[in-house]
């Protein structure tokens, strides 16, 4: 490097933030994703030989993503093309993949095309680029924070792998900032910074798996004591408080219609079935921290006390109704509180789904199998009786049997609901118990 080229990339490390200057350059010094980056896996080994096909990078901001196409770009011997979905359009993404097969034609070189937040493409968008992925003119490695099932198309995702990044650890994290803070030409090594073992763990907490987060906290909380300084020979301390105002408030990585979503709410709806208040209140209060809606919340919850406790104990559905109708009365914050309430009693309430899966069942029947005619006796007015019988009903006689007695009300042997003896259902399965008992004397056969 010329005198010219070091005075340029040090103003470029006075501007660009640290976390742009501490990315990666090799694949030694990645940091996280071993699953797929590590020695001897599967991407790994792709890129040291030389041999990318197309490739979809998602997951969460800040796990490496955009690092991996950088050191993509300095290994391969195709020619490489960034460009950001966001700022492009289909004219230049046409006019990037003419050049490609012009390329390819008239210099026999392949290009790979990085595309960051290629879900920001619309579905004609990325159809442009079917065809070059397809005979293999560009090697398309496209990046996005969503779950390309959802927002690629199929057959781009069909001739694709795909590589799950996940946060990174508080480990990573914290590896990471002692880079930061040790290496002189990138990082903060010039100035003598101690990173107190408190201030460091909680900037890996806070930053939850993103290490641009994590580096521009480091980065502010450095900066704003050396330009206090005032030419002291003293060390720089980042402590505790120090890193806690550096970084704020932690943002939650959630998306109301995306994979988070339905995550978290399928990890509360199970904690509620395992019988865990303490992870069901968590994934609530994750929600909520989140900006979920609460009465998408009050929904679930009401849904769950019917579904999974059902009558095992009937006053779980009362206690989430009620928490519904708080809900909408008061709204967030202190709606909170009847959601928790809601939410930890159906957890620690005995479960039965033997009131839901009567209903599927028989809603699958009345689908699937032969209409029923309602029996004679249970019909109603002009339909129901005849003769003697409709001036009986009308005098205010009943033709109705007693309760309990070998009656068929719908005309078919069949056992819908079977409790299952938890909680209040045990009253329930006894009552039950006699009452079957009873038909099958009476000549019914009763079929599960």
């Amino acid at each position: 490097m010329d005198l010219f080229g070091e005075q340029r990339r040090a103003n470029r490390n006075q501007v660009e933030p640290l976390a742009v200057r501490m990315r990666p350059r090799t694949l030694d010094e990645f940091v996280g994703q071993t699953h797929f980056i590590g020695k001897g896996k599967l991407l790994r080994r792709t890129l040291e030989a030389d041999r990318m096909t197309s490739t979809l990078l998602h997951g969460p901001a800040g796990t490496g993503k955009t690092t991996l196409a950088a050191i993509i770009a300095e290994r391969t011997k195709a020619h490489f093309v960034r460009i950001n979905a966001a700022q492009s359009g289909a004219k230049e993404l046409k006019a990037v993949l003419q050049t490609a097969r012009d390329r390819l034609e008239t210099a026999g070189q392949r290009t790979i095309l990085f595309i960051d937040e290629l879900h920001r493409f619309n579905r004609a968008q990325q159809d442009i680029l079917l065809d070059d992925v397809e005979n293999g003119t560009v090697i398309l490695v496209g990046a996005t924070t969503e779950n390309p099932f959802y927002v690629i198309n199929s057959p781009l995702v069909s001739r694709s792998q795909i590589f799950r990044f996940e946060p990174l650890s508080i480990e990573d994290i914290r590896t990471i900032l002692d880079r930061a803070l040790r290496d002189r030409e990138k990082g903060l090594g010039r100035h003598e910074i101690q990173l107190t073992d408190q201030a460091a763990n909680h900037l890996a907490v806070a930053s939850d798996g993103d290490a641009r987060r994590a580096l521009t906290a480091l980065e502010i909380a450095a900066l704003s004591q050396i330009q206090h300084k005032d030419g002291s020979n003293e060390a720089i301390v980042i402590d505790l408080k120090t890193a806690e105002d550096s970084i704020q408030r932690k943002a939650i990585a959630y998306d109301r219609s995306g994979d988070l979503h339905y995550d978290n709410i399928s990890a509360m709806i199970k904690s509620i079935r395992g019988g865990d208040p303490d992870a069901t209140v968590y994934w609530l209060a994750r929600m909520l921290e989140a900006g979920e809606d609460p009465r998408f919340l009050a929904r679930r919850l009401v849904i769950s006390a019917a579904e999974d406790i059902g009558n095992a104990d009937p006053k779980g559905l009362i206690l989430a109704q009620a928490a519904a109708d708080a809900t909408h009365l008061i709204g967030m914050p202190e709606c909170q509180i009847p959601l928790a309430q809601a939410a930890i009693y159906l957890s620690c309430a005995p479960k039965s789904r033997a009131s839901a899966e009567a209903i599927f069942q028989a809603s699958k029947d009345v689908r699937n199998g032969r209409t029923l005619p309602v029996p004679r006796e249970l019909r109603s007015g002009a339909h129901a009786y005849t003769g003697e019988e409709r001036n009986s009903n009308q005098s205010g006689s009943s033709t109705e049997r007693p309760h309990g007695t070998e009656a068929l009300y719908f005309g078919v042997d069949k056992v819908y609901y079977t409790p299952k003896g938890e909680g209040a259902e045990a009253t329930l399965r006894r009552y039950l118990e006699r009452f079957r008992q009873k038909q099958r004397g009476n000549g019914s056969k009763l079929q599960p």
